[in-house]
């Protein structure tokens, strides 16, 4: 993938038609791949860069990041509501957004740490599973939608996601509790798909989380 040549303008007209949580995923893996000494071009005559030193504390675990970004949702800090109206009805306001683009980014990140295999990548998934849920159940608690809510709206890439999730819950938990752990997100998340991301998770587990697994009925919701 990073060998295919990429036309620049045809890149642009692309970028141009992404919706805004879709551009604000976009833009914070740019800012990623950029080396310091990029940044400041890219922000000129937009941020000042007095704005942007950085603080005199060590970065933050991303469990502490999921900690906190749970936190702040669960209070309604990303809540942005306005006026719908026939014209307005598919639109999402900043707020809802930016919650969108920050979940995705996270996600991002505990997939790339998942290769620790470390219970605070399990944590960390789990905490932003928990707002996922939560999102069906009373969205208006946390983000605003205009149109029909839940966590579909997220648009949360389960084949990446659940794999990097499975590795880290088959180093910390007991066959019971994998079995328990992967039904309950398969079924609440990808139940169209069971019988893919069930295999997915068989491949993962030990020999006594896979027959645990075999235990759990073939075919359940919640």
């Amino acid at each position: 993938m990073a060998n295919i040549p990429i036309d620049r303008n045809k890149l642009r007209e692309h970028i141009r038609k992404l919706p805004g949580e879709s551009l604000l995923v976009f833009l914070d893996r740019s800012i990623d791949m950029l080396p310091d000494s990029k940044l400041p071009r890219l922000v000129k005559d937009y941020i000042r860069p007095s704005d942007l030193r950085p603080d005199q504390t060590l970065d933050k675990r991303l469990l502490d990041t999921v900690k906190a970004f749970h936190k702040a949702s669960l209070k309604r800090k990303y809540y942005e509501d306005f006026q719908v109206n026939s014209r307005n009805f598919m639109q999402k306001s900043r707020g809802t957004q930016s919650w969108i683009a920050e979940c995705r980014r996270l996600l991002e990140l505990c997939v790339s740490s998942a290769r620790k295999q470390h219970a605070d990548e399990r944590q960390a998934f789990e905490l932003i599973f928990d707002l996922l849920h939560e999102l069906d159940r009373r969205p208006y608690d946390i983000i605003f939608f205009a149109d029909e809510a839940g966590s579909w709206q997220v648009g949360v890439n389960w084949d990446k996601v659940l794999p990097a999730y499975f590795r880290c819950l088959a180093r910390t938990a007991e066959p019971d509790e994998y079995a328990r752990a992967v039904a309950n997100i398969v079924d609440e998340h990808v139940h169209y798909d069971r019988n893919k991301y069930m295999k997915k998770a068989r491949t993962i587990a030990s020999s006594a989380q896979m027959r645990a697994l075999q235990q759990i009925p073939s075919s359940r919701r919640g």
